[in-house]
């Protein structure tokens, strides 16, 4: 009687197993993981050039969802503040609740409670872009002991930034209730995709500075995810063509 052609063994069915789950596991990990951003993390778009260099109008950034409680010194965050604007605002926080922020130390720099700042982060130019500003941290003079449960904020384009500082005169010389803050900027998404760094100008300071968010476990799973299910799916295909195909006799009816 005829052959006929059929792969078997153990070798396979087990290969078959094992790439069955790989492509389990794989989904997981991969739908995991988007599910997970999308419940820690906000996307927001920069409205205006206030924070030039560390985002730029129109970058989409992702954000992490937080509470005020959980704001630090240095943190760049997402706030809404009514005597500020009706629309979220995105500034660097400088200053909280304690704390005596000044402008300007020796050499033009911020302090905060007598310690000068080094910030790398800023930049000088004139809010028009004609050219450079001076040195100084900030061209407005100003002293203020942030209120408990306040935030002080400032602009990393100072010349161009409309934060804190315009605010002087108000109640609470400027400072925001730390409830006002719902996310802190974690990275960039677009056009580059790149982590918001920690400024270490901050470190020194009591509680320290933030750390980084869970977006980089997040785009691990992802990735991960993604080549599980590509090999499982691919085991098959690959056995078929290199593993070879035994032929066994017929048996006879």
């Amino acid at each position: 009687m005829g052959g006929s052609e059929r792969v078997t063994g153990g070798r396979g069915r087990l290969g078959n197993v094992l790439s069955g789950l790989a492509v389990a596991i794989g989904f997981a990990l991969f739908l995991g993981g988007f599910v997970w951003g999308a419940l820690v993390y906000q996307p927001y778009t920069i409205p205006t050039d206030s924070m030039m260099p560390t985002v730029q109008p129109g970058d989409r950034v992702l954000a992490e969802r937080i509470s005020g409680g959980e704001v630090r010194r240095g943190d760049v965050v997402i706030f809404t503040d009514s005597m500020w604007s009706n629309a979220p605002m995105v500034k660097r926080v400088v200053g909280i609740g304690g704390d005596t922020v000044r402008c300007c130390g020796q050499g033009g720099r911020l302090t905060v409670n007598g310690r000068e700042l080094d910030e790398p982060y800023i930049d000088d130019v004139k809010a028009d872009g004609s050219g450079k500003d001076s040195n100084m941290a900030s061209e407005t003079p100003f002293e203020v002991k942030v209120p408990e449960g306040k935030l002080f904020l400032l602009g990393d384009r100072r010349a161009a930034s409309l934060d804190s500082r315009a605010h002087l005169q108000e109640a609470g010389q400027g400072t925001v209730d730390r409830s006002a803050v719902t996310a802190r900027v974690d990275a960039r998404a677009w056009p580059s995709a790149e982590m918001v760094e920690r400024p270490r100008a901050y470190a020194g300071l009591p509680g320290g500075i933030s750390a980084p968010g869970p977006l980089r476990i997040q785009v691990a799973a992802v990735l991960a995810g993604a080549v599980l299910v590509v090999a499982g799916a691919a085991y098959g295909p690959i056995a078929r063509r290199f593993g070879g195909v035994r032929r066994e006799p017929a048996r006879a009816g």
